[in-house]
């Protein structure tokens, strides 16, 4: 997979939340991100705002959900002392459960899955070409 293929699966994935159900809708981003910001905004009348705390396990996973968030203008904030990999947002509870939790778990698996293949690529050509996992030993053997 390169870059362009990577942008289209992401592009894929937002039209997906957005709803799309005709071949148009299925090709223009711009209008799948203003349905699901649409949808929000409708939320936001119906529903209260409920605040979330997310704990993310890495900058790669921080990054993609804070972008997330602004991309649908919601304020991502933090508290005095909590880690750097906690994120709060205040919005619909439905909004994060139905869309936005969901897009980002879709996100975040071919994100994740494009930069292990591009770190495998990298290591075996400039390190060495093996990079597998080291192997398991029984118990025994270990010393």
């Amino acid at each position: 997979m390169n870059e362009d293929d990577l942008i289209e699966r992401l592009r894929k994935v937002e039209r997906l939340f957005a709803g799309a159900t005709t071949e148009g809708e299925k090709q223009a981003s711009a209008n799948a991100r203003e349905r699901i910001t649409k949808r929000l905004n409708k939320l936001r009348v119906e529903q209260k705002n409920v605040e979330f705390k997310f704990s993310l396990a890495d900058a790669w996973s921080r990054k993609l959900f804070l972008a997330l968030l602004r991309r649908y203008d919601l304020k991502p904030y933090r508290r005095a002392r909590q880690r750097y990999t906690t994120v709060m947002v205040k919005a619909p509870e439905s909004f994060i459960n139905e869309t936005l939790w969901p897009e980002y778990l879709e996100l975040s698996e071919i994100l994740q899955a494009y930069l292990t293949q591009v770190t495998e690529k990298i290591i075996s050509e400039s390190i060495f070409a093996d990079s597998s996992d080291a192997p398991e030993l029984p118990t025994k053997l270990i010393e």
